[in-house]
C-alpha cells in the first residue's frame, strides 16, 4: 500500500503540473451547462444570427428535462470520450518511451500499485470531471426545462460511471499493451466505433457494456427491462475487472521496452 500511495502523489503531482486536472473538468463542465442554454434559447439565437427571411417561423419540438440530460450525455459520448482517449493514452506507454519507467523498474516495484495508481488517478479526475458537469447540466436543465426525480437521476449517474470506469479501463489497458499511437487508435475503435456499431445493429442483442449508456437513459426515463440491463452491468464489472489485470500482465512483460 506504501509504494501504490507513493506512486499515487506522483501521478497526481504530474496532472497537477500538466493541469490535466483544470481543463478536463472545464470541458465536462462546458458542456454540461452548453446542452440545456443553446436548447432553451435555440429559437432566440436562431432568430438574432440566423439572418433569416422576414416572417420565417420555426417550431422547435418541446423536450424534457429527460431528454436534455440524455442531450449531454450524447455529447459526452463522443467530445467526452475523445478527450479521455487523447489525454490518457499515453499513461504507461508514454512512461516507457521517455524512460521514466526505467527509473521506477529498477526499484522494487509492485506492478499492481503501480497500474493502480494510475488507475485511481484517470477514475479521480475522468469520473469526478463527469459529475461535475452533469450536475452543473441537472441545475440549468431543472431551471429551465422542470426538475428530475432525484432518486433517477442517481441511478442514472451510477451507470453511467460505470461505463466510465469500463472506458478508463480500456485505456489503461491499452496504453499497457501498446506503444501510444497504436494505444490511441484501438482505444478509440474499441470506444467510439464499437459504440456506433452497436448503435446501427445492437437491437440483436440486448446485453453489452457498450449498451450501459443506453440504459442509463432509460433508467432516467422509468422504462428499463431489468433482466438485460443487470447482466449488462455484471458483464462490464468482470471486463472491469480482466482489463486490469491484462493491464498489470503486459505492464509487467512490457520491462524490457523501455528505454534507458
Amino acid at each position: 500500500m506504501n509504494t501504490f500511495f507513493i506512486l499515487f502523489q506522483k501521478e497526481w503531482r504530474e496532472n497537477i503540473r500538466n493541469f490535466k486536472i483544470l481543463w478536463i473538468p472545464l470541458v465536462f463542465i462546458l458542456f454540461g451547462i452548453t446542452e440545456p442554454v443553446m436548447n432553451y434559447y435555440m429559437p432566440q439565437i436562431l432568430s438574432s444570427v440566423g439572418n433569416l427571411p422576414e416572417g420565417t417561423v420555426i417550431e422547435f419540438p418541446s423536450m424534457t428535462s429527460e431528454q436534455i440530460l440524455m442531450s449531454t450525455i450524447s455529447q459526452y459520448q463522443l467530445i467526452g470520450m475523445l478527450v479521455v482517449i487523447l489525454a490518457f493514452s499515453g499513461i504507461i506507454s508514454r512512461e516507457r518511451k521517455n524512460g521514466t519507467a526505467t527509473l521506477l523498474y529498477v526499484r522494487p516495484l509492485s506492478f499492481t500499485g503501480y497500474v493502480g495508481s494510475k488507475l485511481a488517478i484517470l477514475s479521480i479526475i475522468v469520473l469526478g470531471s463527469f459529475i461535475l458537469g452533469i450536475v452543473a447540466s441537472l441545475y440549468y436543465t431543472s431551471i429551465l426545462f422542470g426538475v428530475i426525480d432525484f432518486l433517477s437521476f442517481i441511478e442514472f449517474t451510477s451507470i453511467y460511471v460505470l461505463w466510465l470506469l469500463f472506458v478508463i479501463s480500456i485505456v489503461l489497458f491499452t496504453s499497457a499493451a501498446l506503444s501510444t499511437g497504436m494505444a490511441s487508435t484501438v482505444s478509440f475503435v474499441l470506444v467510439i466505433i464499437v459504440q456506433v456499431i452497436d448503435g446501427l445493429l445492437g437491437t440483436y442483442w440486448t446485453i453489452s457494456p457498450w449498451k450501459l449508456p443506453m440504459y442509463a437513459g432509460y433508467v432516467l426515463n422509468g422504462d428499463v427491462e431489468s433482466s438485460s440491463y443487470i447482466w449488462s452491468i455484471l458483464i462490464t464489472v468482470l471486463a472491469i475487472s480482466f482489463l486490469f489485470i491484462g493491464a498489470v500482465f503486459f505492464t509487467k512483460n512490457n520491462v524490457w521496452k523501455s528505454k534507458i
